[in-house]
């Protein structure tokens, strides 16, 4: 009798053994085809402090229709951006400029996400709203000082820029050719930082991301021509730029999750988040 109740309590045990491991396969399988309907993981972007807004709302929207994916983004600068990627260290660099030949020889891909303009702005204690580009040039290189000089107040010029590495100095410097040339009295860390800085000290002018600006400042015309997205689309307004998304080779090399992150830029639903934070969709 006690053999029988032992033989009988093993093949329980053996039974239920086999329910359980079965029930966990079962489990597996489920999230195996679960994984092929819905994302799970992290994505990892670093680079343009231009970029946070577009970033952040961009985030936020592919998380929610991806709950399982986390995205991170650190705003460090475009060239740091793009070194973080180089060095495999994100899975995205942000660049609010067009790569350098050195970054794409290094097998970086640019990849365009937006366009965006590049604002003028001055402290709204300035009576000057249109400037020619060669005499933005002129401020930024020192040739003018003071307003008074453009038919403005007799008020000293503070020329106000962003830090060596930025996408955004990079850009507006290259755009009008004085590259190394600039006499800035500040150089500043962030679109943020210039934009407080212009916005409460008198006589100064800055740049910042046409997204950016608001009414705390003056958006200063070029040659007559407003910041605006319609006269950047017709090419009248002299300043814009790329936001480039880059990755390590072509996004078809990328992870799946990476490849997810693209393919939701690219959609109706990435474009509206585009066009909802004032950016410009690349053709």
């Amino acid at each position: 009798m006690k053999n029988l109740v032992l033989k009988t309590v093993a093949v329980c045990v053996t039974a239920l053994t086999l329910v359980v491991g079965m029930s966990g396969c079962g489990t597996a399988n489920v999230t195996d085809n679960k994984a092929g309907d819905s994302k799970s993981g992290k994505i990892t972007l670093a680079g343009s402090t231009s970029m946070e807004k577009l970033c952040e709302a961009m985030s936020e929207s592919y998380m929610a229709a991806n709950p399982s994916v986390t995205v991170t983004v650190e705003y460090t600068g475009s060239s740091a951006g793009i070194e973080s990627l180089s060095q495999g260290s994100v899975d995205i660099g942000n660049a609010s400029r067009g790569l350098k030949d050195g970054e794409k020889e290094s097998g970086v891909v640019e990849n365009i996400v937006a366009i965006d303009g590049i604002a003028v702005i001055s402290n709204k204690s300035n009576t000057v709203s249109n400037l020619t580009k060669e005499q933005l040039v002129d401020i930024y290189t020192g040739k003018i000082s003071n307003w008074k000089e453009l038919g403005g107040n007799d008020e000293s010029i503070v020329v106000i820029g962003r830090e060596a590495g930025s996408g955004t100095r990079a850009a507006f410097e290259e755009l009008l050719e004085i590259e190394d040339a600039c006499k800035y009295a500040q150089e500043l860390d962030s679109t943020g930082a210039v934009l407080a800085k212009t916005s409460s000290t008198p006589g100064s002018i800055g740049y910042v991301s046409l997204d950016a600006v608001d009414d705390s400042v003056i958006s200063v015309s070029l040659d007559g021509v407003e910041a605006s997205e319609e006269n950047i689309k017709a090419g009248s307004y002299i300043l814009s730029r790329p936001f480039v998304m880059a990755t390590m080779g072509d996004i078809s090399k990328q992870n799946d999750l990476v490849k997810s992150w693209f393919d939701y830029v690219k959609s109706d639903e990435g474009k509206e988040v585009i066009s909802s934070v004032g950016l410009i969709l690349p053709d």
